[in-house]
């Protein structure tokens, strides 16, 4: 038995040197009908914040924002605004890289930003009253600036929510 295991392994090394498997382009290729046209880039596309939030952040952050703790995605879900409370914290949310890596426009990025900060969205009332909303302008000026330690900067945010009195719930830090 153990013998089969070895020509097979030999074989799948001889059929590909980099063990990898190998797919030849087929030049009489054609898209899958309905996907005939060229798709438009996501900073090009008109989409809603909803739409974006879909393409960009349910992946991991999940639909409402609950996220996946197994995974080191931390729960944005009724949170997520505290940050604007502490030094720092409203630059965070832009140079986290879900979104400075978005294929997102700086303007729209606001706009996703401000959409998940509204009371009755993701942030469930966690923004301080007085919120003001995210520009293009903003987002451009910290969004290539990246953060080298992304748990220990988050961290820090989190202690200076805490000692703001604000009940950190168990899923905000994974």
């Amino acid at each position: 038995m153990r013998s089969i295991f070895c020509v097979l392994a030999l074989t799948l090394i001889v059929v590909s040197p980099s063990g990898e498997a190998r797919v030849i382009p087929d030049p009489k290729q054609r898209p899958a009908p309905g996907n005939e046209a060229r798709q438009t880039p996501i900073h090009q596309a008109n989409y809603s914040p909803a739409v974006n939030y879909q393409l960009q952040c349910l992946g991991c952050h999940l639909t409402n924002g609950e996220g996946a703790p197994r995974s080191d995605i931390p729960m944005m879900q009724d949170f997520v605004g505290n940050f604007l409370k502490v030094k720092g914290g409203r630059e965070f949310l832009i140079r986290v890289p879900g979104s400075s890596q978005s294929a997102l426009s700086d303007s729209q990025l606001a706009e996703l930003l401000n959409w998940i900060l509204k009371d009755d969205g993701i942030a469930g009332g966690s923004a301080p009253k007085g919120f003001k909303p995210y520009t293009g302008k903003e987002v451009e000026a910290y969004r290539d600036k990246m953060i080298k330690d992304l748990p220990g900067y988050r961290l820090n945010l989190i202690e200076q929510i805490r000692d703001l009195n604000i009940d950190i719930p168990e899923n905000v830090i994974p």
